[in-house]
Order: C-alpha cells, then sequence, then structure tokens
C-alpha cells in the first residue's frame, strides 16, 4: 500500500472551512479513483494546519492520481490555507 501525505497550513479561525473542503470536494475525487484505499485528515486547530493522508493499493495506483491530487491542493488556497499546500508520497509498511 502507499499513501500520499498533504499538508495544508492556514488559518486557525477558517480550520473548518479546509475540513469541509476536503469532505466534500477531495473526498469524493479521491474515491472516484482506481486503487483508493482511504482517506484520514488529521487537524491541529490551535496551529491551522491539517494533514490530509490519501491511502492507494498500489504505487502506480498513487502516481496516476497525482494530477487530480495537485488540482485538489490548489483548490485549498481558495478554501482557507495560507501558504502552497505540500505533498509527499511513502510506501506503508505497517498496518494494524
Amino acid at each position: 500500500m502507499f499513501a500520499r501525505v498533504t499538508t495544508v497550513q492556514g488559518s486557525p479561525d477558517r480550520i473548518d472551512e479546509t475540513t469541509g473542503y476536503a469532505r466534500e470536494r477531495v473526498l469524493p475525487a479521491m474515491q472516484a479513483q482506481p486503487g483508493f484505499k482511504g482517506m484520514y485528515m488529521l487537524v491541529d486547530r490551535k496551529q491551522g494546519r491539517a494533514l490530509g493522508i490519501t491511502l492507494w493499493e498500489s504505487e502506480e495506483a498513487l502516481q496516476a492520481t497525482a494530477e487530480t491530487a495537485r488540482q485538489m491542493r490548489a483548490g485549498a488556497l481558495e478554501r482557507g490555507a495560507t501558504a502552497e499546500p505540500t505533498a509527499a508520497e511513502y510506501e506503508v509498511t505497517v498496518e494494524a
């Protein structure tokens, strides 16, 4: 399994807007992609920071979503992010 971890820095008072965007736009877009396995969003309300984690059944499935993920990150700038979101890709080596 593979994961993309996206970090979004925003204003603490707009974190619900960021979370809503992930729930309403990002999640459905990712669920529509072949190989989607799951998504988590972790939020630090005090700092206005969010981590979005998407899980993919293979590295190929992860790579095939690169453009969609880029578009979703661009949309975050319009919905509460104060800096360009960053993304990193990982292989999942432990799962419980």
